[in-house]
């Protein structure tokens, strides 16, 4: 089981910018596909992005261009900076780590608005 923590969310104009963090616990890190999952009231999740242990990306189209997924092995965490945000991108964001098994965050709150 890996413990996963996300923070740096919040309230920020459409058009401003966000850099969401998620700190991972246990040794598996390096080995795992992080990716980061949103989900909006009254919709399902979805993926926003991906990095796999070798740093391969993958990214949803709406997102594509405007938002960058990095991780850092050393510390044992992902980012997620998001640019040229927009009210759409308002969800709750969930960090997500795939190995053997499978482990979400607890979830941190994206809001774009004037």
């Amino acid at each position: 089981q890996v413990n996963l923590v996300e923070s740096g969310g919040g309230l920020v104009q459409p058009g401003g910018s966000l850099r969401l963090s998620c700190a991972a616990s246990g040794t598996i890190f390096r080995l795992a596909t992080m990716g980061w999952y949103r989900q909006a009231p009254g919709n399902q999740r979805e993926l926003v992005a991906t990095i796999t242990g070798f740093g391969r990306t993958n990214y949803a189209g709406s997102v594509q261009g405007r938002f960058a997924i990095s991780r850092d092995n050393a510390k044992n965490t992902v980012y997620l900076q998001m640019n040229s945000l927009k009210p759409e991108d308002t969800a709750v964001y969930y960090c997500n780590a795939k190995y053997n098994g499978e482990s979400w965050g607890q979830g941190t709150q994206v809001t774009v608005s004037s």
